[in-house]
């Protein structure tokens, strides 16, 4: 037991362990953060979005026009400091996704941020945890950018 508890203690110390208690939101409060409807065709929505994730630094992995999946990775951040001191490694990632689809005359686009955190001790075992992000902000930011971008695509055809 005390071999485990050395390791996590010093991650701790070195990436920040968080002990602020979130509030719970139900899934219908997450949807309403996440989920924006756009008077646009779907297409332009689609590329918007794409455009916009590009925007804010993440790199593509998919999208698909067909199911209105996209998939993206921010970049990763290494603490280097950890490695050298302790031989264990801890690399932080923030991951978007989006799903577009459309619903009636309007077309919806649902975004989905995630900080992912993976984690390796010096002696092998890893260790991965994701945690969403629901600041409104975020997402609030990501759909004005969306917006304009909508409106950047309608306005030149």
């Amino acid at each position: 037991m005390k071999k485990l508890l050395l390791p996590s203690l010093i991650v701790c110390l070195f990436t920040g362990c968080e002990t602020t208690n979130t509030p719970t939101l139900t899934p219908l409060e997450i949807r309403n953060i996440q989920s924006r409807n756009f008077e646009a065709d779907y297409n332009i929505v689609f590329r918007s979005v794409v455009a916009v994730f590009q925007d804010l630094g993440y790199t593509i992995k998919s999208a698909d026009v067909e199911t209105g999946f996209i998939q993206a990775d921010g970049a990763a951040d290494s603490n280097e400091a950890l490695k050298f001191w302790t031989g264990m490694t801890s690399t932080s990632q923030t991951k978007a996704s989006a799903f577009v689809e459309r619903i009636g005359k309007k077309t919806s686009a649902r975004l989905s941020f995630v900080e992912s955190v993976e984690a390796s001790t010096a002696y092998g075992a890893n260790s991965r945890n994701e945690k969403p992000i629901l600041d409104t902000q975020i997402y609030q930011n990501a759909f004005e950018r969306v917006e304009n971008a909508i409106f950047v695509r309608t306005s030149s055809e």
